[in-house]
């Protein structure tokens, strides 16, 4: 709470990213609409202030929601230590960068929480019902509204509905279908009403071929065969460099995305659609490649800059209020907050913002190889469910919490990994702090578990005392 009430009296009346005007925009716009939909509830009443401040809410709120499910979780077992609920909520407690994201305009925190919100209805009870099973796939729906990679969620939860339908085929069909169902409900919602409203049918846009950077960034041009017209797409390593990796080979208005010249009768999507897509065909092993070495980033001890990944200083405290090259000025930040009910100067109190960045810069943030730890831990909870397959058909506290180990160790590799397939930012791994701790504290609940039910059974005067 202390960390939060710094961030707001260092930054008012709230942070604004190059992202945050589409988000801003009306109903036409090519962003997911459902972090717009707060934007219309708070803005009228306090502006970007009210905005930050719910935001800090949802970030202590989301601490609460995991200690509750992982003490009641641990309450079917009979005995997890409350200091494993504890640990795993302290990242999303004390990471200043989920801090400098919570003071921000822009729908990540809001997409956590939605994210959270749907695996707690999902783990609240030891077998899922189908009734939390549909409400928890319909909330987990609602995320891929504010942020399109959320779609990616479906998969985790189809599975998990699956496995906890109980016996019989038809019946784990059933349970799927229904989660599936209940899934695609908000999606389809949005995506009509996007369609309505600006004739874009989809849940949002990220402008002309977004898996162009992956691509060519990845692309070894000396080998590569395209036609003439999409050789100059491809870059050579020092021109990749140049433009800041990734990032700048989608953004910059220097990428040769944005000045190769069209075919007649091609749109530039298009374009760059076919040649993603030939690259993908031609050197998969490097495209893949590419995209596991940026994934593995968030298990690395630091967080230096790296030229090859966007700039980490977009997330990091800075003493003045921060705004970007070119369009992004002070100017142009306020006044798209006096559009937005929240006239006045942009600013940042120096005190309180150098607290909030030697914070951050001296170690406040989650640690990589802890990340590592809890992913570990989360897989091998997973893991430990594989035995008690075989075992008689009656459930257990532990296979079902093998179970939930899977669902969210899942979940997080899925919406990670997808994130880090188009582009790594340090932005997109946030969610981390939420799904990676939780799936940590579910398995070694699970490996605890599982342990002390196997002990008795290994001598006979345990069982007589």
């Amino acid at each position: 709470m202390a960390l939060r009430l710094l961030a707001e009296l260092a930054y008012r009346p709230a942070l604004l990213y190059i992202d945050s005007a589409k988000y801003l925009q009306g109903p036409g716009g090519t962003a997911p609409q459902g972090y717009r939909a707060l934007l219309r509830l708070l803005d009228p009443v306090g502006g970007f202030a009210l905005v930050a401040a719910v935001q800090h809410l949802f970030g202590l709120g989301l601490a609460v929601g995991l200690y509750a499910v992982l003490r009641r979780r641990a309450a079917f077992n009979h005995g997890a230590p409350r200091w494993v609920a504890a640990l795993a909520t302290a990242p999303v407690l004390l990471d200043a960068y989920q801090l400098q994201l919570e003071s921000t305009i822009m729908p990540d925190v809001l997409f956590e929480t939605l994210i959270a919100a749907g695996l707690v209805l999902l783990l609240w009870r030891r077998t899922a019902s189908a009734r939390l099973v549909a409400a928890g796939a319909l909330v987990l729906g609602m995320a891929a509204t504010v942020r399109e990679i959320g779609a990616v969620l479906v998969v985790p939860v189809i599975v998990f509905a699956a496995a906890a339908g109980g016996q019989g085929a038809r019946r784990r069909a059933g349970r799927a279908a229904l989660a599936a169902g209940c899934f695609a409900v908000p999606v389809l919602g949005h995506m009509t009403g996007m369609f309505v409203a600006g004739g874009h049918f989809g849940l949002g846009s990220n402008g002309p071929g977004p898996e162009y950077g992956r691509a060519a960034a990845a692309a070894d041009c000396t080998t590569l065969v395209v036609p003439a017209d999409e050789r100059a797409l491809c870059p050579s390593p020092a021109q990749t460099l140049a433009l800041g990796g990734i990032d700048g080979l989608l953004h910059s208005p220097a990428s040769p995305g944005h000045t190769v010249p069209l075919p007649p009768g091609v749109t530039r999507g298009q374009l760059l659609d076919r040649f993603s897509l030939a690259v993908v065909r031609q050197q998969p092993v490097r495209v893949a490649w590419s995209a596991l070495r940026d994934s593995v980033r968030l298990l690395t001890l630091t967080r230096d800059g790296n030229p090859q990944v966007t700039p980490i200083a977009r997330w990091q405290f800075q003493t003045s209020y921060p705004v970007y090259p070119r369009r992004y000025s002070v100017a142009f930040f306020t006044r798209l907050a006096e559009q937005n009910n929240s006239g006045g100067d942009l600013v940042a109190v120096r005190p309180a913002a150098g607290l909030l960045r030697s914070y951050q810069l001296g170690g406040g943030f989650t640690p990589g190889p802890l990340y590592a730890v809890f992913l570990g831990l989360g897989v091998l909870g997973a893991l430990s469910g594989l035995r008690r397959r075989r075992a008689p058909a009656r459930p257990t506290a532990a296979a079902g919490l093998a179970g939930a180990c899977a669902l969210v160790t899942l979940a997080a590799v899925v919406l990670l990994v997808s994130s880090d397939a188009f582009e790594f930012s340090w932005r997109y791994q946030l969610p981390a702090v939420v799904m990676l701790p939780l799936a940590g504290a579910l398995g070694l609940t699970a490996l605890v578990s599982r342990q002390e039910q196997t002990m008795p059974l290994r001598g006979t005067s345990r069982l007589t005392k």
